[in-house]
């Protein structure tokens, strides 16, 4: 997302604003206003000075700190008469400005100020570039006014939300327009001779729930549970990072890092009713839980924050399905895709309510699962999660797919995602000449993390749990699944391993960052994983940036396609991970040096992903049109950077 002016993050909530502070009710890859819960709470907040828009002396920046100075219009000789400083902040769900209003003149003057504001309720699958529509029988939108402010409300069925914008002094409202639920927020302000006034104005969202169930979003836990987060706030001061022989811009792009990890802090639900605070995916269209990107955003700041890692675990432990549910793509032991809480969801005109579309988060849970009991010596949490992770593992083995097609496998959601892996787009998963795998997909990387999965559960099973015989069993499926993925995903010809296994068992045969994952994984024994790793540096993968998600001059190559061209920076931390595993330090600097040159032109902040372009190309890397940004695995992949630039990664 292409940031022009303000971004408030916090606790699941966040707000986006233009360089004067307002907001215009945007559609499409720059939507703008106040949401909570997949839901807009503030849809047009526009001020002006005398009726007019004023003119911007200081514009708003990323930092919530920024002070926006505003002025009416003026000349060199008929100087403004007054300048407005306007603070923003949002906090516990509450988006609050100040407005100090200082006179430039020495007589007594009268200055208008007004406010604009609106609230549209429109759900975040509304406002996506592709304009879908959905019908909404029966919905209505009312307006109260107050004697200290306004009262936005929303109403279908049993499904409500409000917006309460109150303000202080109190207000003069009226209404533009008969029709509208638009009002105007004005203060008429005499201002003696360089005098000042100041006004404070609060919008309060309720997020969108039922008469019987409560779905808005969970208090901070105040029984002091010991595994609950820090407030999203702390996180970054939870500790201190320190990053001794790093390079400046490393230690930059950690802290930065650490900063929009805090911000993307959003509170979910343990096993016990606790309340957890656990990365959201990404500003502005995934603020919420999703089962693969919390992981791995979770294992990549692991050595360094490992208590995310402990309240993603137990959140999806507390999701993790227990029945059938063909709509949402559920069976037992898998662990959910991703968490909604909006309108669409709760009638099922989107089915991500709560949906298991991913064939990886549930591998992912338990490779994440070991990783944490191994760093933190945490066995209680093992103890604790037990149930779950044998859920895991039988999923793996029975819906899953190894049982039978010997391989972890998905098929296309009509109604949700066709592919089920990270590569999640339409088309992702295809062959040399573009075209879509079909039928029982087995994505290569998948792979690797099922094996891993099996050994670090077997692992835990041997140590934790006790209990030799499924430890041998879980070690004896790891042998096999390496053994026969060798044999089934290979391509002598390339030297290098297929992007997947289609229905009938032919190889994928596009040429595709996935197969760095492989390395991380360990499922490659090390000459494959070394000649795959050196191959990722040739030029048609390696931009220069970054490695390519499909390398370029395959007909199926795009620079600006979601998945088949571009450049993310989570799938490069896995890879770099994956080289330093297998010895290829030089080729791993090399990446990682790529990615450092990226987020410093994003001001140390590594968007979601970029486009494929190289150097030779462009002389700054390319932003990618629709980007999150902050995203929680690309804020946490400098920390992995980190990890293995120091030696620290897993065998």
């Amino acid at each position: 997302m292409t940031q022009q002016g303000r971004l408030l993050v916090h606790a699941g909530t966040f707000a986006v604003l233009d360089a004067q502070g307002d907001a215009h009710g945007g559609h499409g890859t720059s939507p703008d206003g106040l949401f909570v819960h997949d839901a807009r709470h503030l849809s047009r907040w526009e001020l002006s000075i005398d009726g007019a828009a004023p003119q911007t002396l200081v514009a708003a920046g990323q930092d919530e700190d920024t002070t926006v100075v505003l002025t009416p219009a003026g000349t060199r000789d008929e100087p403004p008469r007054c300048t407005l400083f306007r603070q923003q902040a949002l906090r516990e769900g509450v988006l609050t400005e100040q407005i100090h209003v200082l006179s430039n003149v020495a007589h007594t003057t009268d200055i208008l100020i007004t406010l604009h504001v609106d609230v549209d309720f429109a759900d975040q699958f509304e406002l996506r570039t592709d304009r879908r529509t959905y019908p909404k029988p029966g919905a209505t939108r009312t307006v109260t006014d107050s004697r200290d402010g306004v009262t936005f409300a929303y109403r279908r069925e049993a499904w409500h939300a409000t917006t309460v914008i109150t303000a202080q002094p109190a207000p003069v409202i009226t209404a533009p327009t008969p029709e509208g639920t638009s009002r105007l927020m004005s203060w008429q302000l005499t201002l003696p001779g360089h005098g000042s006034a100041d006004l404070t104005v609060t919008v309060a969202p309720r997020a969108g729930g039922t008469d019987r169930t409560d779905d808005r979003a969970p208090t901070r836990s105040t029984a002091g549970h010991g595994r609950n987060r820090p407030a999203a706030g702390e996180l970054a001061h939870e500790e201190a990072l320190t990053t001794p022989g790093a390079h400046p811009d490393l230690a930059r792009a950690c802290s930065q890092g650490l900063t929009d990890l805090a911000r993307l802090s959003v509170p979910a639900t343990g096993p016990d009713g606790e309340t957890l605070y656990v990365p959201g995916a990404g500003v502005p269209w995934f603020l919420t839980l999703f089962g693969r990107d919390s992981l791995l955003t979770s294992y990549f700041a692991l050595p360094y924050r490992p208590g995310l890692a402990n309240a993603t675990l137990l959140a999806l432990a507390a999701t993790q399905a227990t029945a059938y549910d063909a709509g949402r793509i559920a069976e037992p032991g898998k662990i959910v895709h991703e968490i909604r809480h909006g309108e669409l969801a709760h009638f099922g005109q989107v089915p991500y309510g709560r949906y298991y579309g991913s064939v990886d988060s549930t591998p992912l849970f338990l490779v994440l699962l070991h990783a944490y009991v191994d760093r933190t010596a945490d066995t209680a949490l093992a103890l604790q999660l037990e149930r779950h992770a044998r859920a895991a593992v039988e999923w793996m083995f029975r819906d899953g797919g190894l049982d039978g097609a010997g391989y972890l496998v998905y098929e296309a959601d009509e109604q949700g995602l066709l592919n089920q892996n990270w590569k999640d787009s339409a088309g992702a998963i295809c062959f040399a000449d573009g075209t879509q795998a079909s039928g029982a997909i087995a994505a290569a990387e998948v792979q690797g993390y099922a094996y891993d999965a099996l050994r670090r559960t077997a692992a835990l099973a041997r140590t934790v749990w006790q209990d030799t015989a499924y430890a041998d069993r879980l070690e004896s499926a790891a042998t096999r699944l390496r053994e026969r993925f060798r044999d089934d995903f290979w391509m002598s010809a390339r030297n290098f391993p297929a992007l997947a296994l289609d229905g009938d068992g032919r190889q994928a045969d596009a040429l595709a960052s996935d197969a760095g994952h492989l390395l991380w994984s360990g499922i490659l024994d090390i000459d494959d994983a070394r000649a795959v790793g050196r191959r990722l540096l040739e030029p048609d993968f390696f931009s220069g940036w970054g490695i390519r998600t499909l390398a370029a001059g395959q007909t199926s190559y795009h620079p600006l396609s979601y998945h088949r061209g571009s450049i993310w920076p989570h799938d490069n931390a896995v890879i770099v991970l994956g080289m330093a595993r297998s010895g290829l330090h030089t080729e791993a600097a090399a990446v990682a040096g790529g990615l450092l040159d990226v987020a410093a032109q994003h001001g140390h902040r590594l968007p979601e992903v970029i486009s494929g372009y190289g150097r030779e190309e462009a002389q700054r890397a390319v932003p990618y049109p629709h980007a999150n940004s902050p995203q929680a695995w690309a804020a946490a992949t400098p920390l992995a950077l980190l990890t293995a630039s120091a030696g620290r990664t897993e065998s």
